[in-house]
């Protein structure tokens, strides 16, 4: 694992988490993960296990410890481990065609909504919320998927183009 590429992921999670605390919540206190986003552009730039296991395990104890879901601690982590393995899964399956952007986006909205589903599941199992699955669901979980995948529209081609700049070796920079 290359110290630039640490860096790099460093960098992703802070400017994840930046986001993550400066967005409002809503619906009682729920809010978009735009960690989540980061974590995405991490896999797609290092689709690896070793960087995948270290962006989930970090976006997920951040993520945990600034939310504000009720006993959102322990299902955020959950959630970024199972979500990042199941993304770098879809990438390494896709691995050609994640040079795409259009299929890089797809890929973020079904990402997310696998993640806003694992965190749904595991914190009304662990917790007791006295609100409906579909119910948080539909306006917590499909909201955020369409920010998730407005800031990264907005965010990926910003990072691909300073990356292919600079000599950072990443799935971007041998495209």
């Amino acid at each position: 694992m290359n110290t630039k590429n640490l860096v790099l992921m460093a960098l992703l999670v802070g400017i994840g988490a930046t986001l993550y605390v400066i967005i409002p919540g809503f619906n009682g206190g729920m809010k978009p993960d735009f960690m989540l986003t980061m974590m995405f552009i991490g896999i797609v730039l290092f689709p690896t296990f070793k960087e995948t296991f270290l962006l989930s395990l970090a976006t997920g104890v951040l993520s945990g410890l600034f939310s504000t879901f009720p006993g959102g601690f322990v299902p955020n982590i959950i959630d970024k481990a199972v979500t990042g393995f199941i993304f770098l899964i879809i990438v390494l399956i896709l691995r050609h065609a994640v040079q795409k952007t259009a299929v890089n986006i797809g890929l973020v909205a079904v990402g997310t909504i696998i993640s806003g589903s694992t965190f749904l599941a595991m914190a009304l199992l662990l917790t007791e919320v006295p609100i409906n699955f579909s119910v948080l669901f539909a306006t917590v979980v499909l909201p955020a998927t369409a920010l998730n995948t407005i800031a990264f529209l907005i965010i990926f081609p910003i990072i691909c183009k300073l990356l292919k700049r600079s000599n950072f070796k990443t799935s971007v920079s041998h495209a």
